[in-house]
């Protein structure tokens, strides 16, 4: 049987950032430096792929740090931490690694500037997101107030409306967060914004690339985790764009092909957090049904990268 024809738009870049890529090699060189088992709290990244690979690798994921013990190394995850679990790592003599991606500190340092300064701080972000989590405990409680829509923003008692300055998760909704910034604006004339966007590269130009694609495919397909803010926020923007059907899917399996019947132009991006192995694998599956020609969409061109920590570099 003849199979129908589909073109795929291929979205570039995609894909892991350099933030999640030196997470991962950190917890790669923990178990090449210190053997198994290496601690992780929290997921290193939200992939359960990339997860599944590094338990099997010797690494022990936990919630919490009392679920650590003492004589073996923990690493903080990609997202950052509160204050707290360093200072309760050091409290217990621990070895830990911080792998907070450098963008996520960029943003805990700016809060911490602005709180010396006497300033309040708004945090636009999703509540209970472990980033979220983190940079609010970079200060003292009370000290950041969290917005997540522009509605929260009417609502905001703040002890001051003269001192105030507002930060952001790294992997939002640009668009969203424009509007929520803008009304922050208008209520809070003199609030102080950060000196450079807060939302990452990496979200930015994945946003982007799926906006170039939207309004000339059937059905986007969104390759990541359920609790990927990043990823979700692509599958959002796809369908604000004009997409008729987007799915975020982990694996190919997941994908729901009754939705997709009929379509002859298809989607691909993945989030920052899922391989690239992943994206092949939901091309090949794709290739199984169709007859699949491909057309790469280049928004931008990504060269960043990020060192690991000292303790975990062998000296030349």
């Amino acid at each position: 049987m003849t199979k129908p024809p589909l073109t795929l738009y291929l979205a570039a870049p995609r894909g892991f950032c350099a933030g999640v890529d030196r997470a991962i090699k950190i917890v790669e060189m923990a178990l090449e430096k210190w053997g198994a088992p290496v601690y992780v709290r929290h997921e290193i990244v939200h992939n359960k792929f990339v997860v599944d690979g590094l338990r099997d690798k010797g690494a022990v994921f936990v919630e919490e740090l009392d679920e650590c013990p003492l004589d073996r190394p923990v690493i903080f995850s990609a997202h950052g931490v509160p204050k707290s679990v360093p200072a309760a790592a050091q409290a217990r003599e621990m070895v830990f690694v911080d792998a907070t991606c450098p963008l996520v500190s960029k943003v805990h340092i700016e809060a911490e500037r602005h709180h010396e300064a006497g300033l309040q701080i708004i945090m636009i972000g999703h509540a209970g997101h472990p980033e979220t989590i983190g940079t609010m405990g970079q200060l003292p409680e009370g000290e950041v107030l969290l917005v997540e829509t522009e509605a929260d923003v009417a609502t905001l008692a703040v002890r001051n409306p003269e001192k105030l300055a507002f930060v952001t998760q790294t992997t939002l909704s640009v668009d969203d967060t424009k509007g929520i910034v803008a009304a922050l604006q208008a209520r809070f004339p003199a609030i102080v914004g950060p000196h450079k966007e807060d939302i990452c590269y990496a979200t930015t130009n994945r946003q982007e690339a799926v906006k170039a694609m939207a309004g000339k495919i059937d059905a986007m397909l969104v390759v990541g985790a359920p609790n990927s803010s990043n990823s979700r926020r692509l599958v959002e923007v796809a369908a604000r764009e004009g997409c008729g059907y987007a799915q975020l899917v982990q694996r190919a399996g997941e994908i729901d092909w009754r939705a997709l019947e009929g379509i002859r132009s298809i989607g691909i991006t993945a989030g920052a957090s899922a391989p690239e192995v992943l994206v092949d694998e939901v091309i090949d599956a794709l290739r199984a049904r169709y007859e699949v020609t491909v057309d790469l969409v280049e928004t931008a061109q990504e060269n960043v990268e990020f060192k690991v920590p000292r303790v975990l570099r062998v000296p030349a």
